[in-house]
């Protein structure tokens, strides 16, 4: 028999928002029961229970 494959968690596949305007690449990651905006250029924002606020803190980040 074979051992089945293992699938990526949805906790280690980033949200991946649209492409941003400014130079900034912004993406979300989950930690634990928690979601953060993250940015190629180290920027972090804090961590939150809400994917939906973690987005909108990425677009405002990307954003200026």
């Amino acid at each position: 028999m074979r051992a089945p494959l293992a699938l990526p968690l949805a906790s280690a596949v980033p949200h991946r928002p649209q492409p941003p305007t400014s130079g900034h690449t912004t993406s979300t990651a989950d930690r634990g029961s928690f979601c953060l905006a993250v940015c190629t250029c180290g920027w972090k924002g804090p961590a939150r229970r809400s994917r939906d606020l973690a987005r909108k803190d990425a677009v405002r980040h990307s954003a200026g």
